[in-house]
């Protein structure tokens, strides 16, 4: 009798707690949770809107970039891409996406641009030619205005992308030479030197056009980014090559990277008159145009 009234007992209380989650869960309201606030130009949270750092009003230039855009990148979320697009005044940058160019999409518009003879693709290759001599020759010639156009991915990415366009090779080629130190801390680069999408471009305006202070103007929203995620958590990442030299990397070194850094040396500015080294820089600087970061791009 006793075993009985505990049994009750026991049953009226687990009906009870069935109860009470059942209630709990009737309780729950059906509309989403509230979002926080989106800035309708760049679609970050307006509390981590960079959009106050961008030039105002947009800059006007009289180059044009066109960038080719791997799939991947639009979802990453700390892209630059957009930063340029926002800085500079519509028009002059244009984003077109996909794995190979042109596509069936874009045919009728892309590919008078990459046919034009003022169209520059900034891919190392072994005919590129440095961007400074293209603007020494167009001030004497009067050459331009050009289109500059940037394949904006991982460096694996941006070799399938190549191989699979034929257009872009039959384009004129330039390089970068004298890159800088990425201000994308917050990002983990191979190598002192490898840029973001918006420094790329940056540092390829000011070249191009002659005005140096472009690239202080347009990199201003990434101070910002940056600055911001320090801020909230986020801490300095120096290059790998920093880490290694350093004795702080905690990982093995594979073979692509152990032979990135084997090149870094001979392609410093203060190695320039090496000679027999020009596939050494050739191939450091194919990585470093387009590698914002291994472990985000």
């Amino acid at each position: 009798m006793q075993q009985t009234s505990e049994t009750n007992s026991g049953n009226s209380d687990l009906a009870s707690s069935i109860g009470d989650s059942w209630q709990d869960l009737l309780n729950i309201t059906a509309d989403p949770p509230e979002r926080r606030t989106k800035c309708e130009s760049c679609k970050r949270p307006k509390v981590v809107c960079w959009c106050s750092s961008l030039p105002n009003p947009p800059l006007d230039i009289d180059s044009t970039i066109v960038i080719l855009q791997h799939p991947a990148e639009e979802k990453r979320t700390l892209r630059t891409a957009l930063m340029l697009q926002l800085g500079l005044k519509p028009g002059k940058c244009v984003v077109y996406k996909g794995k190979k160019f042109p596509t069936p999409k874009n045919q009728t518009e892309l590919e008078p641009i990459l046919k034009s003879e003022n169209s520059l693709l900034l891919y190392p290759s072994k005919t590129s030619v440095p961007l400074e001599s293209i603007r020494q020759q167009a001030e004497q010639s009067g050459e331009g205005p050009f289109t500059l156009v940037l394949i904006d991915g991982t460096w694996p990415q941006a070799k399938a992308m190549y191989a699979s366009s034929p257009l872009l090779h039959t384009m004129r080629q330039v390089k970068l030479i004298a890159v800088g130190t990425s201000d994308y801390i917050i990002r983990t680069q191979p190598t002192e030197g490898c840029l973001s999408t918006l420094e790329t471009a940056a540092q390829s305006l000011a070249v191009l056009e002659n005005r140096p202070e472009l690239r202080t103007l347009l990199v201003q929203p990434l101070h910002t980014l940056c600055k911001y995620q320090l801020d909230n958590g986020a801490v300095e990442h120096q290059s790998k090559e920093f880490r290694i030299k350093n004795n702080q990397y905690p990982k093995q070194i594979g073979k692509r990277l152990n032979r990135l850094l084997n090149y870094s040396n001979i392609c410093r500015p203060e190695a320039k008159d090496a000679e027999g080294h020009n596939e050494d820089e050739q191939h450091l600087n194919e990585i470093r145009n387009y590698t914002t970061s291994v472990s985000n791009s």
